[in-house]
């Protein structure tokens, strides 16, 4: 099992509950945008305890970059990351993930499900390839949703938000329905991307084949 311990550059909050950490990069460390690897804290009593993190930063970057979201409440390893700071070490695990760019689509993401399309979105627009590709956003209130003014400048009006528990301006109110997803999706014979909470990703799935989606257009990863 390959190992890598790096030394963390830089900690900070993207918004109230999600840490942007930053990285040393192994020498000749590669991974895909949308990989993702499993990651421990290197302490006593934390070392044996992996969690899965998506790679947010471009597989060029000479740092590694990770965007993820806390549960203080589970009192586990996202937990523990909020006590860490600048200098102290992670330990990199394998790299992997089943989310890769196949083309122009729409992707559906909720909460921190989102993750690994900011390295896709990222790496699309690095090579000026954005397209007319679509992101729905489903979180439940708008200070959730990460990176908000970075995935507005990539994708303007193809930039889509739902919220469940919050009613704003200019952002749709409630459930990803199989409506909402046949309004906002700009026709249902293109690729699908999914990523999110299991229960979600159950009720898109379905929302997807009574739209009649074939199934090899859909390219998911559970979160």
């Amino acid at each position: 099992m390959e190992k890598h311990i790096v030394k963390i550059e830089s900690i900070d909050k993207v918004t109230h509950d999600v840490l942007k950490i930053v990285t040393e990069k192994p020498k000749k460390y590669a991974f895909s945008p949308g990989q993702a690897t499993e990651i421990s804290i290197n302490k006593y009593a934390w070392r044996d305890k992996k969690k899965p993190f998506t790679f947010t930063c471009l597989p060029v970057d000479n740092y590694l970059e990770f965007t993820i979201k806390t549960y203080p409440s589970h009192k586990g390893v996202t937990n523990e990351l909020l006590y860490l700071k600048k200098s102290d070490d992670l330990i990199l695990h394998e790299v992997f993930g089943a989310i890769s760019y196949k083309g122009e689509g729409t992707f559906i993401a909720g909460g921190a499900g989102v993750t690994p399309f900011i390295s896709i979105f990222r790496h699309l627009e690095s090579e000026n390839k954005i397209g007319n590709n679509k992101l729905i956003f489903a979180n439940k209130a708008k200070n959730d949703i990460i990176l908000e003014d970075e995935f507005q400048k990539l994708l303007g009006s193809n930039f889509i938000n739902i919220l469940s528990d919050e009613k704003v301006d200019g952002y749709a109110n409630g459930q990803i329905t199989k409506d909402f997803i046949q309004a906002n999706c700009g026709g249902t014979n293109k690729l699908f991307y999914l990523c999110g909470p299991p229960p979600m990703m159950e009720a898109i799935e379905k929302q997807l084949a009574d739209l009649h989606v074939d199934e090899k257009s859909i390219v998911k990863e559970a979160f």
